[in-house]
Formats: C-alpha cells, sequence, structure tokens
C-alpha cells in the first residue's frame, strides 16, 4: 500500500472506530485529506475534527482508544483546549479537534469533507458556519514602514548583543511582512490557499519573492546579512524614506 492510500485508510479506519462509539458523531477530514485530496502526497499528516455529544468532549480528549483501535499511538499531545495531536506507530502524524455540534457553528476552518457521521446528522458539518477573516488592511506603504521599523530595530538589537531578538526582528517579523508584500508586487500562482497560514504553498505562490527568501533567512548570527539583502531588495523596487534608510545602512 502506498503512503497517501495508507493515510486515507487510516482515517477511514477513525470514522469506523468512532462508529462505535454512541457518543461520536462525525468524523470530517480536512486540508490534504478533505477537499484538496489532489494535493496529498507522502509528506502529508492527517487534519481532521471529531464532533461528540454535548459533555462528552472531555472523555475523547483524554481516553485515546478510539485512535488505538485504528493503530497503535506511540505519542500524544494536547495541543489546546479542543485540540490532540498523535504519531501512530507507523509515522502517521495526525493533527485533531474535538467539538460539539454547538463549538463547531462557532469554530472557523476551510470546508472539510464527511469521512464518516451518524445517519441523522447533516452533511452540512463539513462546511463552516463561521469562515476564517480575509487578509487585508495592509496597504504597501504600511507594510514598507513596518519592515523598514524592523530592520533598523532588529540591528540595534543585534549591535546591543541581543542575537536571538534580533534575528527574530529581522528574520521573522520582516520576512512576514514581506510575504504580505509579495501580492502586491507579482501575481499569485494557482493553487491551495491557506486562509489561516501565509507561510503554506508561500514558494508554489509567489515564486519570485520565495527565490530570495535564502537571503533574507541567512541565519542566527547573520542578521545583518540578512537585513542587508532585505533593504537591497526594497531599494531596488521602491522609493524608500531615505532617513531609514541610512539609519539602517549604518547599523550594518
Amino acid at each position: 500500500m502506498d503512503r497517501t492510500t495508507h493515510l486515507r485508510q487510516r482515517l477511514d479506519d477513525i470514522g469506523r472506530a468512532l462508529a462505535q462509539h454512541d457518543d461520536a458523531l462525525a468524523l470530517i477530514g480536512l486540508g490534504s485529506v478533505g477537499r484538496e485530496l489532489d494535493r496529498l502526497d507522502v509528506y502529508s499528516d492527517l487534519d481532521f475534527f471529531v464532533i461528540v455529544r454535548p459533555g462528552a468532549k472531555d472523555r475523547f480528549l483524554e481516553n485515546t482508544d478510539w485512535l488505538e483501535a485504528a493503530a497503535p499511538v506511540v505519542f500524544r499531545h494536547r495541543g489546546t483546549g479542543d485540540g490532540l495531536h498523535v504519531l501512530f506507530a507507523d509515522g502517521i502524524y495526525a493533527e485533531s479537534a474535538v467539538f460539539t455540534v454547538a463549538e463547531l457553528g462557532r469554530a472557523a476552518y476551510t470546508p472539510g469533507r464527511i469521512i464518516w457521521k451518524q445517519p441523522w446528522v447533516s452533511d452540512d458539518l463539513a462546511a463552516p458556519a463561521a469562515r476564517p477573516r480575509p487578509r487585508g488592511g495592509w496597504t504597501q506603504a504600511k507594510l514598507l514602514g513596518e519592515i523598514q521599523c524592523n530592520l533598523y530595530v532588529g540591528l540595534l538589537r543585534f549591535r546591543r548583543g541581543e542575537r536571538q531578538a534580533a534575528a527574530r526582528e529581522v528574520q521573522l517579523y520582516a520576512v512576514d511582512r514581506l510575504l504580505q508584500l509579495a501580492a502586491t508586487m507579482e501575481p499569485e500562482q494557482t493553487t491551495h490557499v491557506d486562509p489561516f497560514a501565509n507561510t503554506r504553498r508561500f514558494e508554489q505562490r509567489f515564486p519570485q519573492m520565495a527565490a530570495h527568501l535564502g537571503a533574507f533567512q541567512q541565519g542566527y548570527d547573520r542578521t545583518p546579512e540578512s537585513a542587508a539583502a532585505i533593504l537591497d531588495f526594497l531599494s531596488a523596487r521602491f522609493p524608500l524614506n531615505e532617513g531609514m534608510t541610512a539609519a539602517i545602512r549604518a547599523l550594518l
């Protein structure tokens, strides 16, 4: 059995295990095991929601017999109040959440795929009632201003000896803004978009910007070099504030 078939089979097995529990109502596959099966590959994990009756949530989060019935579990972690992360003995990793129907109605998620449900449960559960908030509110000018501030503050911290804080300011925060800026600089290529994480499939969506990311994130000891690469990239494409540009270059 190839890996992708194995992943789909594991999700079906979890559905069959849930069917043995009266308090379980539905299993919803998400992401690459939901409605985006075309991107399922050997590196995919399992993302799914388990819908249960009121009062049964803690039982499914604390007692993983419903997962063990599908396959042996070697690692489990409660990530949030709703979430459960597990690693199966055969290397399949799963991120799940357990909700009641009422809680699911308040959750924001991308449309999923019903894997299993009680006969009387509506298929509509797979589609969210609350949609993710669209990205926005950042103009190109605001993004450029934020990036320049990130570079300046990060370099000050680097010179002070705060290399961890500096690396985050330049190679994380500034780069996050650059990822947002990409949408104003090049056409987004057609692929699956994750409304919760702009970093997902960024290389496929914005290949021109992605070609520079290695230079923007050169590592813990190379924050000045990373900042210089970001500043050079922006200076070649936008009319940046001369005063701030000079102040940043003075710290390089």
